[in-house]
């Protein structure tokens, strides 16, 4: 297995002031609502706004306000780590196949939070910061977003007890295609169990949101994910299912984990909005079997119907059940969300914290962070005129600090992260340098 990086960023960065570090880890109950609730989107005409940006990717093109959700997308994928005892779980298994189910497990719920999200995250500003540090789930991360054109995204997540990393650079494509938005999934994220002495790797699926122009908007997951243990060879392969002509295959996933020989030890499948199983590959073959010769029939009387309305990709009727296998094991459920989630933006409880900002936190953030932004903090506080004028001032600050580098050839630097080889996919990646919980904020740009 190839050796990790250089740094050992757990035993190198000295650790903060005790002070520091109870004023910045959430040990209290994080916040279960946000200060003010969602603006209806109504009555806004969005088609004036989108019909120039068909086939176009939406990374280049300035997005008005009413698109957006009160994080930014530093904080979105700060939520892969709701579901962090999953990894502690594969931690502690001591069978190879037992670690790849929970770590599969992970893959999925790391994209649950998508489910109805369908406001936009901010785009992060060149240079902007994340940190979070979760007692009671065991863990910190750093975020930085390192370029601008294209947009991408390092983060790096690490064991409070030096059990686990968690890394990897994120750079999705975003296209219009008329009636929907497609998000096509760019980097790798890489899993090292530092106890096992083992690494995974994986891409995210591709995401859809339907119908931004007319009628109810919906999400699906689409894609082959393959989750890669490169010290025993175990691989999962997980295909998340795409609506269908039959409405039956939306949110599901399925599929197996094999060892280096290619031999099949068990079937992964579920819905990534509800829970995944486990279960021997001859029960889920008898039980599949079963299930089509029920469903012949019904799918005739379907296809004969066809669509109602042209207009609108029909949001399919969704029962949230996975019909279970007998003998299977429950590899993971989903977190139920707040009563009031829906005029939260549909946001989690893990994600209604994240740009919580407790008193004296402002001392010890970078002033990078995303925190810090005044754009989200007036959308979050319900003023969207404010939360407008203070988006476009900030985009305007940012091109005119990269003309002014142009002009002076300067070339932006990165802090925390640099461009490196990952040892495991030899592909090439943003890899974090350590430092940053040393608290060293001298130099920082200012941003905002």
């Amino acid at each position: 297995m190839p050796s990790r990086a250089p740094v050992d960023h757990l035993h190198q960065e000295q650790p903060s002031p005790s002070n520091i570090n109870k004023r910045l880890r959430q040990v209290c109950v994080p916040r279960t609502s946000l200060p003010a609730p969602m603006f209806c989107r109504n009555s806004l005409g969005v088609w004036s706004i989108l019909k120039k940006c068909i086939g176009m990717e939406l990374s280049k093109i300035t997005m008005p306000i009413v698109f957006n959700e009160p994080l930014s997308f530093l904080q979105r994928i700060t939520e892969y780590m709701e579901h962090t005892y999953l990894i502690n779980r594969a931690c502690s298994m001591p069978d190879s196949i037992e670690r790849m189910q929970a770590v599969a497990a992970f893959a999925v719920s790391a994209v649950a939070s998508q489910w109805d999200r369908t406001g936009k995250p901010f785009n992060p500003l060149l240079g902007e910061t994340y940190e979070l540090t979760r007692d009671d789930q065991g863990f910190r991360l750093v975020s930085e977003q390192v370029s601008h054109h294209p947009p991408v995204s390092a983060f790096h997540a690490e064991s409070l007890v030096g059990d686990f990393v968690f890394h990897g650079s994120i750079y999705p494509k975003l296209k219009f295609w008329g009636k929907s938005i497609e998000a096509e999934p760019r980097g790798t994220i890489t899993l090292e169990l530092l106890k096992h002495n083992e690494a995974y790797t994986w891409s995210n699926p591709s995401c859809c949101i339907h119908n931004v122009i007319i009628g109810k908007l919906w999400i699906e997951q689409y894609g082959t994910v393959e989750i890669v243990n490169h010290s025993t060879g175990d691989k999962c392969v997980l295909n998340f299912k795409a609506c269908g002509l039959f409405e039956k295959e939306l949110h599901k996933v399925e599929g197996y984990i094999q060892d280096k020989n290619k031999k099949k030890h068990c079937v992964i499948y579920g819905k990534w909005t509800e829970c995944m199983w486990s279960v021997d590959p001859q029960a889920y073959e008898a039980h599949k079997k079963s299930e089509k010769r029920g469903d012949i029939k019904k799918h005739k009387h379907e296809e004969q119907q066809g669509a109602e309305n042209d207009d609108a990709d029909d949001m399919p009727e969704v029962q949230e059940t996975v019909s279970v296998v007998p003998g299977s094991t429950l590899l993971w459920r989903i977190d139920s969300r707040p009563e009031h989630s829906a005029a939260m933006y549909n946001f989690t409880n893990f994600a209604m914290s994240l740009n919580e900002l407790e008193p004296g936190m402002e001392a010890i953030l970078a002033p990078t962070d995303c925190r810090f932004r005044p754009d989200i903090r007036a959308m979050e506080n319900g003023n969207m005129d404010e939360a407008s004028k203070e988006k476009e001032r900030l985009e305007e600050k940012q091109r005119a600090a990269r003309k002014e580098r142009a002009r002076s050839e300067e070339e932006w630097s990165t802090r925390w992260f640099q461009m490196g080889t990952n040892p495991y996919t030899n592909s090439m990646g943003w890899l974090y340098t350590g430092g940053y919980f040393n608290r060293n904020y001298k130099d920082l740009p200012d941003i905002y």
